[in-house]
């Protein structure tokens, strides 16, 4: 028989100035966004109570607690993006870990984050076990 799992997503913004170093273009220098954050988790155990995976509240709240320490924010000069550029990619990377443990203590884990800076485009970061 196969095996379920589960995966939930929740959805926040947070709005950040930031510029890409090295870009060539007009990101280099310094403008805003209103950041679209998508943020997925998977497991595969409904509670015996309430048969939910997790309690939506739970993932609105990691992600939420993540995305205070990028708000309203000039992102080149919050680590680790004072170093890295912050692109949406390392956005991503940097969001999905820091919610992974927040997240693990309720039974499930990451999947996925994906940040966009519009609509029309986004990055997605997941870790694959080799």
């Amino acid at each position: 028989m196969p095996k379920g799992i589960w995966r939930l997503t929740v959805r926040s913004d947070f709005a950040a100035a930031h510029s890409l170093r090295n870009y060539c273009g007009k990101c280099e220098a310094l403008h805003g966004h209103n950041f679209g954050v998508e943020a997925t988790v998977e497991g595969g155990v409904l509670t015996p109570d309430t048969e939910l995976l997790v309690d939506f509240k739970v993932l609105k709240n990691a992600l939420k607690q993540v995305l205070d320490g990028l708000d309203h924010c000039v992102l080149n000069e919050t680590p680790p993006f004072d170093t890295c550029n912050p692109s949406s990619e390392n956005l991503a990377r940097h969001i999905y870990r820091h919610m992974a443990p927040l997240v693990q203590p309720h039974g499930v884990r990451m999947h996925s984050v994906t940040v966009s800076e519009k609509q029309a485009q986004s990055a997605t970061y997941m870790e694959v076990d080799e």
